[in-house]
């Protein structure tokens, strides 16, 4: 980030954002996770989807299933499961048998 100290890096980092108009820039279908405790964005991913207007997807994971903190942690096999299959389906790269 080219910023003299962590403070300066994280303040830096807080400029970035996806309001004002700019998610709705967004043209390529896209996909949104949502972990049911993240503590860090939590009701972050909800404000996105709803301010995308290309094609997309929201998933959400429970604690119920082991995914529902943040990154899903935890539950890398079931998250990598389904974010490849939205990949298979929305890009059509799917190896069949």
């Amino acid at each position: 980030m080219g910023e003299p100290t962590p403070h300066a890096t994280v303040a830096k980092i807080l400029q970035f954002t996806l309001s004002g108009g700019i998610a709705e820039q967004i043209s390529c279908p896209t996909l949104v996770l949502d972990a049911e405790e993240d503590m860090y964005l939590k009701g972050q991913p909800d404000v996105l989807f709803e301010h995308l207007t290309c094609p997309k997807t929201m998933i959400r994971f429970t604690t119920a299933e082991g995914a529902g903190a943040h990154c899903q942690c935890g539950a890398d096999r079931l998250a990598n499961a389904r974010i490849f299959d939205w990949l298979d389906d929305t890009f059509g790269l799917a190896v069949k048998p």
